[in-house]
C-alpha cells in the first residue's frame, strides 16, 4: 500500500516468547453454533493460564459485538469478519501469547486465509464436530429456532453452508467426551507445540 512503511521494533516475538517460557501460536476452533466452542476454549484459557501460560482467547460474540460491530452475516462481511479476526489473533500471538479463537468460520477458505495470514506454522485448526442435531437441541442461544423460523438469515447450518475441515489439526467429539477430557487432550497435544 502508498505511503505506508512498517515500523520495525527491537522486541521480537522470540524475545517474548523466551520472557515467557513457551511458544506463541493460535487455535483456531471451528464447528457450528452450539458445538461447545467457546465452552472449550473457555476452558482451555483457564488451565492454561493456571499453569502460567500467556493465553488469551477471542470469542465470535465478544468480537461481533466490538471491533466487527457493523459487519452482517452476508458473504463478504464473513470473510471481512474472519480475516480481522486473524489479523487480531496474530499481533496477539506476535505479543508472545497463546491465542485461542472460537469462530463457526463455516468455509474452508475462510480457514485457508487465517492460516495464511497467520502462517501455517503457527495455525492450529481445532475442529468441534457436534452433529447439528444435537447443536440444535442444546440450541443454548435460540438461534436455531429463530433460523428455521426464518428470523435470521444466512445462519449456518441451516440457511448457510458449514464445510467441516477435512483433515484438522486436532478433533472433538463432543457427544463422545465430556469438556473436562476434551481439554485433558488438548493440552496434551499442546505440549510439543509450545515448547521453545
Amino acid at each position: 500500500m502508498a505511503n505506508i512503511i512498517k515500523h520495525k521494533y527491537h522486541i521480537t516475538r522470540q524475545d517474548r516468547n523466551r520472557q515467557n517460557k513457551h511458544g506463541s501460536l493460535v487455535l483456531w476452533f471451528t464447528g457450528l453454533s452450539g458445538s461447545g466452542k467457546s465452552t472449550i476454549a473457555s476452558k482451555l484459557e483457564e488451565w492454561l493460564f493456571k499453569q502460567g501460560i500467556r493465553v488469551y482467547a477471542l470469542d465470535g460474540d465478544n468480537i461481533r459485538s466490538g471491533l466487527n460491530k457493523g459487519l452482517s452475516f452476508t458473504r463478504e462481511d464473513r470473510l471481512e469478519n474472519n480475516r480481522r479476526i486473524a489479523e487480531v489473533a496474530k499481533l496477539f500471538m506476535d505479543a508472545g501469547m497463546v491465542t485461542i479463537t472460537a469462530f463457526i468460520s463455516p468455509l474452508k477458505e475462510d480457514r485457508e486465509q487465517a492460516r495464511e495470514i497467520i502462517g501455517k506454522n503457527n495455525f492450529l485448526e481445532i475442529y468441534v464436530n457436534t452433529p447439528l442435531e444435537i447443536c440444535e437441541e442444546r440450541d443454548v442461544k435460540g438461534f436455531y429456532e429463530k433460523a428455521r423460523a426464518g428470523e435470521i438469515e444466512n445462519f449456518t447450518g441451516i440457511s448457510a453452508p458449514y464445510e467441516a475441515p477435512e483433515s484438522p489439526d486436532f478433533e472433538i467429539r463432543t457427544e463422545e467426551e465430556s469438556v473436562e477430557e476434551s481439554v485433558e487432550r488438548l493440552v496434551k497435544f499442546l505440549e510439543q507445540k509450545m515448547k521453545l
